[in-house]
């Protein structure tokens, strides 16, 4: 049997939407009011009225916010490598080595 989780109503960029998920639905208003926030920033900040663009350039958005929190969080192999090796030369500069 499939769980189809209960509907909660959200309002994004003017237009309602009726979203089924599961789990409460606190959480599913705060997920909407990011995603009206930011399209908002993004219509204050684009000439273009056309709400389909302002939402995928929204999405654009909160997707880098994610990535760049990702990136921080795991760090990048190449970067802590390229990093430890410039301070490794600092230091051998300052040693005098």
């Amino acid at each position: 049997m499939e769980k189809r989780g209960s509907i909660t109503q959200v309002e994004i960029f003017g237009q309602t939407y009726n979203v089924r998920a599961e789990g409460d639905s606190t959480y599913i208003h705060d997920l909407a009011r990011l995603v009206d926030s930011r399209m908002k920033e993004v219509a204050e900040r684009t000439a273009t009225v056309d709400t389909t663009k302002i939402a995928i350039l929204a999405a654009l958005n909160i997707t880098d916010d994610l990535y760049q929190a990702e990136k921080r969080r795991t760090g990048e192999p190449a970067d802590f490598r390229v990093r430890a090796e410039r301070l490794i030369r600092k230091l051998d500069d300052a040693l005098g080595a």
